[in-house]
């Protein structure tokens, strides 16, 4: 069999999975059902705010999350429509139309079948929590943004979300619709009220009724979603333009990184909330390829996992893949057998389901928590979130990513330093006449702690050639924890810039695996030919001492040091 046939394998459903499903099904179908209920509203209200409508919400809940239910590498994630990937697919929908967001979905379904492929599941532990917690606080912020024309109860267009909450502003202020604010904040209220009073309780769904009976009899000007397809449409690739690969394949890109993200967190969030379970990342990515390659031939956009319902489905007792699979065959009837029903529900309630949803997402403990944590997370996290709003997800991520890296390797140069060392130590039976007898013969020792790399080594390294009135100078390199080229290539002219002044430069304590850069670079070739480089440093003053000693720099060797 060959590699790629064997890998292909292990992200397919197997006999694991089976014997999950039959531990307990009534659970997981108990579970699958109350996640269904909550997932219902999320999944019209995310259809609506991407821009291709309830309906394809619906269809990307039912396709998405049944395909990654039973591909997927968690047993109890629940993918659908997310408002992270909301927030991406706005503006593509504003460039592209519709067609152009099933066009991206379908591409980035194949790059998340690459990346599964390619084992590109295990990157995401790379990720910094702040970053996490960052791009978190500002999807929030963005969903939130994003219902105030609905929740006003106005239509107006925009691509960019600051941009449109503005002229949402000023179109309710030219002509308020108080009946609509008021459906879409009595929403919200009960639903962030209701989440304290009984957790477990499908809120959001008695709210979203409450609301359309409310609207029904009351005859308020408030704008329903409107007619819903009885049934998911035929699969088709007639929304495919050839043509127009070139300029989607960027916002591909985006959105399959942000498929990636979102569901690896949301796996590992419930592996958290769990015990016994584990997502295979890999297979994860599989199975978002699949559901995102599916989903845009019924008219879905694409998916990902969802935190907010798989933490429902976790609580709700699932166990296995049964749980998500139900959801999903629970929102397909609901589909087809009333849809009329459905298409009666506010926009303006939709928009208070989401709105609330949104406050959910901020987790105010974790986000003091983290901002107190050091001063560097709290300035990646209020970056990422700043830039998720104002720029886009993506590109907050890159900057929370380069920012965290920079900061990152920042703290660690500062850990680096060259300290110089007392002598005696390192002789057995030194005293301290031994001692003052080393420092007459101008032998010095220097050792090198920390990282030697292209952050920190610039900013010691060269005080070396500073060193005056010494004949020998020992580097001792037992402390150095990793090296790269430019440190290599800093502590080579050191030592040049030394030599050059006179001192004869010896070494001790290179680590096995810190050899192959510096000779790679002659860093200790020459001196390790010469007889300059050692294992220890006793050693090393032994040699420093005897040379000094050979070119007549002490004719008289000192009988006290002779057993070094």
């Amino acid at each position: 069999m060959s590699a790629i046939t064997q890998r292909l394998r292990s992200l397919l459903p197997g006999r694991d999975d089976l014997r999950a499903v039959r531990r307990n099904p009534r659970r997981d179908l108990l579970a699958g059902l109350t996640v269904a209920i909550v997932a219902l509203p999320l999944a019209l209200g995310f259809g609506v705010s991407s821009g291709l409508g309830a309906e394809a919400g619906l269809a990307t809940a039912v396709v998405a999350g049944a395909l990654a239910a039973v591909f997927g590498g968690s047993n109890v994630q629940v993918s659908g429509p997310t408002g992270a990937m909301t927030v991406v697919l706005v503006p593509i929908a504003a460039a592209h139309g519709v067609n152009g967001v099933l066009t991206v979905g379908l591409i980035a379904g194949l790059l998340l079948l690459g990346l599964a492929v390619a084992r590109a599941g295990r990157f995401m532990s790379y990720i910094p929590a702040s970053v996490v917690e960052g791009f978190t606080l500002g999807i929030a912020c963005v969903i939130g943004l994003q219902q105030i024309p609905n929740a006003f109860g106005v239509e107006v267009d925009g691509e960019h979300v600051l941009g449109l909450t503005w002229e949402a502003i000023r179109a309710f202020v030219q002509d308020p619709n108080w009946a609509a604010v008021a459906v879409a904040v009595g929403v919200a209220v009960v639903m962030l009220v209701g989440a304290r009073w009984r957790p477990r309780a499908p809120i959001s769904i008695l709210a979203i009724i409450a609301a359309t009976i409310v609207v029904e009899l009351a005859g308020l000007p408030v704008t329903p979603i409107g007619d819903l397809p009885a049934g998911l449409p035929a699969p088709s690739l007639g929304f495919v333009d050839l043509a127009a690969l070139p300029a989607l394949l960027p916002s591909a890109i985006a959105v399959a990184a942000l498929a990636a993200l979102e569901s690896l967190l949301s796996a590992s969030v419930a592996d958290g909330m769990t015990v016994g379970q584990k997502h295979d990342p890999d297979r994860e990515l599989f199975g978002q390829g699949l559901a995102n390659l599916a989903a845009p031939l019924f008219g879905g956009v694409p998916a990902t996992g969802a935190i907010a319902r798989t933490a429902v489905n976790v609580r709700a007792g699932a166990g296995s893949r049964l749980a998500s699979l139900t959801h999903a065959a629970v929102l397909a009837v609901i589909v087809y057998a009333a849809a009329p029903l459905v298409s009666a529900i506010p926009l303006a309630a939709l928009a208070g389901v989401l709105l609330a949803t949104a406050v959910r997402m901020v987790e105010v403990g974790s986000v003091k928590a983290m901002t107190r944590a050091t001063r560097s997370d709290a300035v990646v996290l209020i970056s990422t979130a700043v830039a998720t709003v104002v720029l886009d997800l993506i590109y907050a991520v890159v900057l929370g990513m380069v920012l965290a890296g920079t900061l990152a390797l920042r703290s660690i140069a500062r850990q680096a330093r060259l300290d110089q060392v007392d002598l005696a130590g390192d002789l057995p039976g030194a005293t301290t006449d031994e001692e003052h007898a080393l420092l007459a013969e101008h032998i010095v020792a220097y050792r090198i702690d920390g990282p030697l790399f292209f952050a920190a080594a610039h900013r010691f390294l060269l005080e070396l050639p500073d060193v005056t009135d010494m004949s020998a100078l020992i580097l001792r390199m037992s402390r150095v924890t990793t090296i790269d080229a430019s440190g290599a290539l800093v502590l080579k002219d050191a030592i040049e810039k030394l030599e050059h002044r006179g001192v004869v430069v010896y070494v001790s304590g290179v680590r096995d695996g810190h050899h192959k850069p510096l000779e790679a670079l002659g860093v200790i070739t020459r001196l390790a030919a010469e007889g300059r480089v050692f294992a220890t440093t006793p050693e090393a003053i032994a040699a420093a001492r005897a040379h000094l000693h050979d070119n007549g720099t002490f004719p008289v060797a000192s009988p006290s040091h002779e057993h070094t």
